[in-house]
């Protein structure tokens, strides 16, 4: 029953945020009476809503819950208040709650009410699941991943300035998918303006939503008829050196700029952070260029890597993916390589 709890709660994935994922299942005996998961962030919680399409009286029966249930009122109403309400008898708890306003309150009120409490099954898949959650309610920082594609030789494009497809549709189509489960796409402006990306959600319809798209431009340089400025949906993030006439288009257009102090010449990454942190982008994923890509794995930001490994080399003309790939290298010679075609992605963490 938790494992169906998580594969529930994996609906809510790009929906939810910067709240938790949760499924929760009921049931008497072994006979499932209605099961719900947080679909949408201001939406009834899992708990909720499982009891709320239970067709039949819930009194005595088990919650399953991969979460533990909130016991204060923040978007919607505390959930311990709904679930000893509705007569459930007892609660299984796949972790406790790592927000400081929730983290062990929850359970210690259903267990004052009488409910039975069991807590920590299958916490460690718990856990993963939501493991931006977790950093994000504890750290108040985004979590942060990269997403790279390379050839078979290690590169990241044919030559430098040049625009390279690299994989094929299927390694796209689980790219935007990853896409959509993290709150916001960072690139630099040398990525804008080599490829000019649209940074949205294409290949993967079934839960469309575009994170927002933001670009790092120390010196605005970014072509304001660039895909990535269609909207608002961005965050242009620049220096005191960015080009005054393009910094007025870009504001007369509405479109949100973020002048930093200049680290090292380049955008202060940290007021970045903090500006994400402001505005509840709980989740970052960076997608390039190498510059980007280094700036962050230097300064031990990366938690995550999602690495996409084409079948092809892009030869010796090619960039490399970063300065310094060993790092890299060792981490994908011990990973699980999942297949997409005739590419390869490999999932790991870093600096857990």
């Amino acid at each position: 029953m938790m494992d169906r709890c998580l594969l529930l709660a994996r609906r809510g994935l790009g929906w939810v945020s910067p709240n938790p994922l949760v499924g929760a299942v009921i049931m008497r005996g072994r006979t499932v009476i209605a099961d719900g998961f947080h679909e949408k962030l201001g939406g009834k919680h899992a708990e909720a809503s499982a009891l709320a399409r239970a067709k039949t009286p819930v009194r005595g029966a088990t919650l399953y819950v991969n979460l533990e249930p909130c016991d204060h009122q923040g978007r919607t109403p505390p959930c311990t208040e709904a679930i000893i309400a509705a007569g459930i008898k007892r609660v299984v708890v796949g972790m406790v709650d790592p927000n400081p306003k929730v983290s062990g309150r929850g359970i210690a009120t259903l267990r004052k009410a009488g409910i039975r409490v069991t807590v920590g099954v299958r916490e460690a898949e718990c856990r993963s699941l939501n493991r931006i959650f977790i950093h994000w309610i504890t750290t108040g920082t985004p979590y942060i991943a990269a997403k790279i594609a390379i050839g078979s030789d290690w590169k990241i494009a044919a030559a430098p300035g040049v625009r390279t497809h690299i994989t094929g549709e299927e390694a796209q189509r689980k790219a935007h998918e990853l896409r959509q489960t993290y709150d916001a796409i960072l690139v630099g402006a040398g990525t804008v303006i080599t490829d000019d990306p649209a940074l949205t959600v294409r290949r993967y319809p079934e839960r469309p939503r575009d994170p927002r798209r933001i670009i790092l431009d120390s010196m605005l340089k970014l072509p304001l008829g660039s895909k990535v400025l269609a909207d608002d949906n961005v965050l242009v993030a620049t220096t005191q050196d960015a080009d005054p006439a393009v910094l007025s288009s870009l504001r007369q257009s509405g479109i949100p700029v973020l002048v930093t102090d200049r680290q090292e010449g380049r955008v202060n990454v940290a007021e970045v952070l903090a500006w994400c942190a402001e505005h509840e982008i709980s989740s970052l994923l960076v997608e390039g260029g190498r510059e980007v890509l280094d700036s962050f794995s230097r300064a031990g930001l990366i938690r995550r890597w999602y690495v996409f490994v084409a079948s092809r080399p892009l030869g010796h003309t090619g960039v490399d993916a970063l300065t310094n790939l060993e790092p890299l290298k060792r981490s994908i010679a011990r990973g699980k390589p999942q297949f997409f075609g005739q590419d390869v992605l490999y999932e790991f963490a870093s600096n857990p």
